[in-house]
């Protein structure tokens, strides 16, 4: 049994938009001609790949089939790449031709880029992440589809084929994925001055913070809980914000909304300019990995080692040595 590429793609596609309408229209063919690829591709393969709802989502088989579909476009990419052709030009070479087979005048045409979903999370996101894939866009014709979640969390995008790579605080590999340590963030508890002379924060008074307003990231951010397990206080007891963008997390602390965790990253002026003081306690240090797809590709490598110079500069260092394990 062979899974047709075409129908394959299609799929990728309705995942990646949500809906068959919009897939349709990113691969320019009727939302009934998508919903008979994919019904074709069930019936060949005996699966139920899709459930329908909004947004649509891969069922764990579609979810292997989408791999595949990622897997075979970025190793076309490579491939492509390494003949010195272009994906999308019409003549490998980037430039039209004329009727008697000479190239026709003009520039030429760019190629393609090919799409690399990855995830990452908010705190790296909103810091050193982005001007590393700044750096890989200027080089290589390639968009990127971020899927932003806790660092805890993201290697669940990578086991169910979302992304290609991922900003992970797991250092033990997904099954056929290779992982390499990026460094440690480091995170102190921090407010203003005004917050924490109202609610009697730092110095030897640790129950003041049961009382204290704390701000979270969402309901999964256990930062602040394990902050104040390690102060031997009750973590259920603080009244909470919510604030699920880290920027505003970062503003809402800076705006004595209440105290939180922030890397140096956020909090470095703020303590500089008095703006900010630190509560005390200890720091609470996240190691970050990144985690990809075990594929000989020179792009998801550009990528990776782009992720890596960045976090030298930006991250505490690793433990281990930065390479790559298996």
């Amino acid at each position: 049994m062979e899974i047709p590429l075409d129908l394959a793609r299609t799929l990728a596609a309705v995942i990646d938009e949500g809906t068959f309408d919009a897939a349709a229209r990113r691969l320019r063919v009727t939302p009934s001609a998508v919903s008979q690829r994919i019904k074709a591709l069930e019936q060949q393969l005996g699966r139920v790949l899709v459930v329908r709802s909004k947004p649509v989502r891969a069922t764990e088989a579609g979810g292997a089939v989408v791999r595949l579909a990622r897997q075979v476009a970025l190793l076309e990419h490579d491939t492509l790449a390494e003949f010195g052709l272009e994906a999308g030009a019409p003549d490998g070479a980037g430039r039209a031709q004329g009727a008697d087979g000479s190239a026709a005048s003009g520039a030429a045409r760019p190629a393609r880029p090919v799409t690399l979903p990855l995830a990452v999370n908010a705190d790296s996101l909103a810091t050193w992440f982005l001007p590393a894939l700044a750096r890989v866009a200027r080089r290589h014709p390639v968009v990127f589809d971020l899927h932003r979640d806790d660092q805890d969390f993201t290697v669940g995008l990578l086991e169910s084929g979302t992304v290609m790579g991922a900003v992970t605080s797991q250092a033990t590999p997904v099954a056929g994925c290779l992982v390499r340590p990026l460094g440690v963030m480091r995170y102190e508890a921090v407010a203003t001055p005004e917050f924490a002379a109202r609610w009697g924060l730092g110095g030897d008074a640790a129950d003041a913070f049961e009382a204290a307003p704390v701000v979270e990231f969402d309901r999964r951010d256990d930062l602040q809980r394990g902050y104040l397990a390690a102060r031997g206080l009750d973590a259920d007891l603080p009244p909470r914000h919510f604030v699920p963008a880290s920027s505003d997390f970062a503003s809402a602390v800076r705006l004595g909304l209440g105290w939180g965790l922030l890397p140096g990253f956020q909090s470095s002026d703020g303590l500089a300019s008095g703006g900010l003081v630190r509560l005390g306690g200890p720091h609470v240090d996240v190691p970050l990995h990144w985690q990809q797809w075990n594929l000989r590709s020179p792009l998801l490598d550009a990528v990776a080692d782009a992720l890596a110079e960045e976090a030298a500069t930006a991250l505490r260092a690793p433990t281990p040595a930065r390479g790559w394990k298996r």
